[in-house]
């Protein structure tokens, strides 16, 4: 594949590398040239495009990405079909990811323009959920390193979503002088819910003293008609000899191992009686908050082996959250930091179906609609507002002044959306998590729809995409993480950030936030429709 300046009269069957114009005709990134596009951007005077030109053994990104994945042998898993160069895979079932590291290592490592990129070993993940990427970095990529590639895969199963099976668990408390019942019912929810979520059931208890002799007894009992038994001490595991896993071995079981380098749930103790396998679970587990029991309860649930060598390999990676209702914390906790969002109100637009008037400076309730829009940024949660200015700027600034806002001047505002997006996101500050994208013409949108968006960014770890929705059908605002930022500052005349969050496989959440979302004032039909009045 070459790739530069082609000239016009040799580009047919060529990729673009951006985004072009002709007349009335627009050419998008990627686009393969014809003999009658070549014709119209002949028509416009283009004499030359910056393009890649396939050699005769090259392989387009989508079907490399597609012969790639095709030869991957996996399982639970499907792959959607190739988009952008990239294919995405995702979980069938829910369950635990496992993968070969050292197989996606040599894939890797063949060439740079062929990626594989994948969840950690042993995450777990619901059905629906991403679990590999397969992208082609380049428009096209030589057969000869896609073959080299596909030879790779067929050594073996690559990765797999082990799905939970539905086991059936028998728990055992022991019971000590001033322990709560309360303490003891909470343990009970907390590990049905563990449970609930990984297709486990819990189908009976036993409270015991916490003595060898009757915890022995009651494993014995709840092991023959469960598939697993987890057992919670009263006392912690002080000593290899303690009660947990004396009774253990008084029940004819072993012991396979006692404590674990995860923190929570260094005193985990795992072992085996009657074919089943037993947990002494640390008292960490008695909180839903992830610990090193978890860790183990999937896998096994999964139908994962887990081994001694298994659990003394979980210390890199393994010191977690800390619990707040630990006698002696590790270290003070730190006041929870506030989660950062900055608005950018894109209010550059030249109003062209207005046919002259700015339908941002159009009167609702006697307010310009980009003040009205600014003041509703303001008082949600966002940290800042960033208003986007262009066309007719000192007009919109005049109606904005006196507002707490950050100003983001766009000198080419007539090349498109895309050239406001890149300015916004520019100004964005460097401590914020995203940026939500608030179009200056939606009269609907309310605080509390901005808010709505910023807690479901939350909730996703400031990870995924959170766009507003009616009835269905996406809208606006869109919140963007971090991630993206990169790829929009390349982002090139009148398109949004919609393709880079399909093409970049992030997660997407969809708010219901009602008509607001879907509401605009493109035309002056609309805008008097919605209330407004147009000004001079």
């Amino acid at each position: 594949m070459k790739f530069g300046q082609v000239p016009i009269d040799q580009a047919e069957g060529a990729v673009l590398a951006h985004a072009t114009t002709a007349g009335e005709r627009r050419f998008r990134k990627a686009h393969r040239l014809s003999a009658d596009d070549l014709s119209v951007l002949k028509a416009a005077g283009i004499t030359q495009i910056v393009a890649a030109v396939l050699a005769p053994d090259d392989l387009g990104e989508d079907a490399a990405a597609e012969k790639i994945t095709q030869s991957m042998i996996h399982r639970n898993i499907e792959a959607k079909s190739a988009a952008t160069g990239r294919v995405n895979l995702h979980a069938e079932a829910a369950g635990i990811f496992t993968v070969d590291a050292a197989v996606i290592d040599a894939i890797n490592a063949v060439d740079p323009a062929i990626t594989i990129a994948t969840l950690a070993q042993h995450a777990p993940v619901e059905k629906g959920q991403m679990v590999v990427t397969v992208k082609i970095i380049p428009f096209a990529v030589a057969s000869v390193l896609v073959d080299a590639v596909t030879k790779i895969c067929a050594g073996g199963e690559l990765f797999a979503v082990n799905a939970y099976q539905p086991v059936r668990v028998g728990v055992i408390q022991t019971v000590l002088p001033g322990i709560k019942p309360s303490v003891l019912d909470k343990t009970l929810r907390v590990t049905e819910a563990r449970l609930a979520r990984s297709g486990g059931r819990l189908t009976a208890e036993r409270r015991t003293p916490h003595e060898v002799a009757p915890v022995a007894e009651a494993a014995i009992s709840l092991a023959r008609d469960n598939d697993m038994v987890v057992i919670f001490g009263a006392s912690a595991m002080s000593d290899f000899g303690d009660v947990i896993p004396a009774a253990i071995e008084k029940a004819g079981g072993i012991v396979i191992r006692a404590g674990m380098p995860v923190d929570p749930g260094n005193l985990l103790l795992l072992g085996t009686l009657a074919g089943k396998r037993v947990i002494g679970a640390p008292g960490c587990a008695r909180s839903p908050k992830e610990n090193g029991f978890d860790w183990v309860l999937d896998r096994l649930i999964a139908g994962l082996d887990v081994t001694a060598s298994d659990i003394a390999g979980m210390g890199v990676g393994g010191l977690l959250m800390e619990i707040p209702t630990r006698p002696q914390p590790r270290e003070p906790l730190p006041a929870k930091a506030e989660l950062v969002v900055d608005v950018v109100l894109l209010a550059a637009g030249r109003s062209s179906r207005m046919d002259g008037p700015n339908k941002l400076l159009a009167l609702f309730d006697g307010e310009p609609l980009v003040r009205r829009t600014a003041e509703r940024a303001l008082a949600s949660k966002a940290s800042r507002t960033i208003v986007v200015t262009g066309h007719q700027r000192e007009r919109v600034r005049t109606a904005l002044s006196g507002l707490d806002l950050t100003f983001a001047d766009n000198p080419d505002f007539a090349e498109g959306l895309s050239s406001s997006l890149k300015a916004g996101i520019a100004r964005v500050a460097s401590d914020a998590a995203g940026a939500m994208i608030v179009l200056g013409d939606m009269p609907g949108i309310s605080s509390a729809d901005l808010d709505r968006l910023i807690e479901a960014f939350r909730k996703s770890g400031s990870r995924a995409v959170v766009r507003a929705s009616h009835k269905g059908r996406r809208g606006n605002p869109v919140l963007l993480p971090r991630s993206l930022f990169p790829a929009i500052a390349h982002l090139e005349g009148d398109t949004g950030a919609r393709h880079l969050v399909e093409a970049e496989g992030l997660d997407v959440v969809d708010i219901e936030i009602g008509e607001g979302a879907a509401v605009d004032v493109d035309t002056r039909e609309a805008l008097e429709s919605a209330g407004g009045v147009l000004q001079d």
